[in-house]
């Protein structure tokens, strides 16, 4: 007798099925007959079970929580995912950039740092890293830089060869670089480790003054630099290669919930225009003494997911996703992770990926797409507009979140105006000199040598040894006396560029 206590098994049409061990054969020793349509049916969504992965974050993991504000920020912005006492359900992700779905855990790599809040206007995402900086300030060479950062094309494997090559012919890759080489190229956890928008965004009040605004989460769980030394992080990848998923699920399992407080950096509207530097480059920071950090909320994850797949990767984040009172900016790699982000999700998980629940707003959806692949939700007349039977009509009251900032000019394809103070190496050569005690700095070469000692070609190496002299001088001489010292002393090659050459290598005007 069936035992009631436990449900059936069906398929996935609802229909009781008689066994989940035994196929339908002619005989107890014959063939398996064609009409066996639940083992059909169990072999063809095996069979279609892996979606594509990410391209880059591929290797990553999740969980669910809320953001509540702490202070009132309302004269900054009229969102009201950011008013006082609001509260909302929130889900982040952490990632490795370049690795794939199975790589480790701890390899050396930034990490992605992705939040989406759903809001009663709308899911609003927020999608950074645990850097402040990044690699790269023109989305032209994104492309270019994660494929540099991946596999090769002849043997499939990665190459730091490719990585040094890339970086060193990219002077504006300093300052990430430097933050990868040091401590938090490897987290010792997710739970203590910071994030970050990088990017700058805009705000708008609700009377209609605008600011630019950067995003921090700070760890409650110390100063967010924990990490894992190269020896640890290698051990590790060998002992647990998802050592940082099972860290932060099985500590919201046993109640032990992390948290981040979210401060923000303010710079009011105007200052943007005449400010040292470019403070739309992704490249660098805003110092703390100019824009002082502002406590808004904090984020708490109490949450696992039940399901990894539906709710963590169909997770889709796009920064594109914005409410009344946050906007875009001028950076560039901004603008264009607008487009990229929806459209990898798009040929990721299908054109109606936002009907995948994880995806779907929690506020009411009146919007005019109709039909394509996994469309769940239905569609009535009018499907089009204007039209004069009821449909939905565009707000002209949130007229005032375009036209965020003026530009004008012919089309170029051109690097930034330069500033007063741009440059690529005065952040980084800061960070090394005035941020990093003499245990980081040793740290920082010891990781940039055993780096350049795996299979880095001598021309790149040379080019290297400048990279780093460029930045801070006795980093850049220590590097290179450690890489000749590791491969037995070889001398450099004439006609290599001075460091003064590297520092000056400046994107054309």
């Amino acid at each position: 007798m069936a035992d009631e206590t436990i449900p059936p098994t069906t398929t996935d049409a609802g229909i009781r099925v008689q066994s989940d061990e035994h196929s339908l054969t002619v005989g107890r020793d014959g063939p398996i007959v064609l009409n066996d349509h639940y083992l059909l049916e169990q072999m063809a969504n095996f069979n279609r079970e892996r979606i594509p992965e990410r391209q880059p974050h591929a290797k990553g993991s999740g969980a669910f929580g809320h953001f509540e504000v702490t202070n009132d920020v309302s004269r900054y912005t009229k969102a009201k995912v950011f008013q006082p006492g609001a509260k909302v359900g929130a889900l982040a992700r952490f990632s490795t950039v370049a690795g794939e779905r199975g790589s480790p855990d701890t390899w050396r790599d930034p990490r992605g740092f992705a939040v989406k809040f759903y809001t009663e206007d709308g899911n609003f995402d927020m999608v950074g890293n645990n850097t402040p900086i990044f690699f790269i300030r023109d989305p032209m060479k994104f492309q270019h830089f994660i494929r540099s950062q991946k596999r090769r094309a002849d043997n499939g494997l990665r190459d730091h060869d490719m990585q040094w090559d890339f970086w060193t012919l990219s002077p504006e890759s300093a300052h990430q670089v430097t933050y990868l080489m040091g401590d938090r190229g490897v987290p010792k956890t997710w739970r203590e480790m910071n994030g970050y928008s990088s990017h700058t965004y805009s705000l708008i009040n609700a009377s209609g003054e605008k600011f630019w605004v950067k995003f921090h989460f700070k760890t409650d769980l110390g100063d967010g630099n924990a990490y894992l030394s190269q020896a640890e992080a290698d051990e590790m990848a060998g002992k647990d290669g998802d050592f940082h998923r099972r860290d932060l699920f099985d500590a919201i399992a046993r109640g032990d919930h992390p948290s981040w407080t979210l401060y923000w950096q303010v710079m009011p509207f105007e200052d943007a225009k005449t400010y040292r530097i470019n403070p739309f480059d992704l490249t660098k920071v805003w110092p703390h003494s100019d824009y002082p950090l502002i406590e808004v909320g904090k984020l708490t994850l109490d949450r696992n997911p039940t399901d990894f797949h539906t709710e963590i990767e169909q997770a889709a984040f796009e920064p594109s996703n914005m409410v009344p009172g946050i906007g875009l900016s001028p950076d560039k790699m901004l603008l264009a992770r607008g487009f990229a982000y929806a459209d990898a999700h798009r040929a990721r998980l299908g054109v109606n990926y936002r009907q995948i629940p994880v995806n779907k707003p929690q506020c009411p959806v009146f919007s005019y797409s109709k039909d394509g692949a996994g469309r769940t939700e239905n569609v009535s007349d009018p499907v089009y507009a204007p039209n004069s039977y009821g449909g939905p009509a565009a707000q002209p009251d949130l007229s005032g979140e375009a036209g965020l900032w003026y530009a004008d000019g012919e089309m170029v394809r051109s690097a930034y105006t330069p500033r007063e103070d741009d440059d690529d190496v005065s952040q980084p050569r800061a960070l090394i000199r005035d941020v990093m005690d003499d245990a980081a700095r040793e740290r920082l070469v010891t990781n940039i040598v055993g780096h350049l000692c795996d299979g880095v070609s001598e021309k790149i190496l040379r080019r290297a040894f400048d990279y780093w002299k460029a930045i801070d001088a006795d980093t850049g001489e220590r590097v290179e006396k450690g890489v000749r010292a590791k491969l037995g002393g070889k001398s450099e090659a004439p006609g290599m560029a001075s460091a003064e050459a590297i520092a000056e290598q400046e994107p054309a005007e």
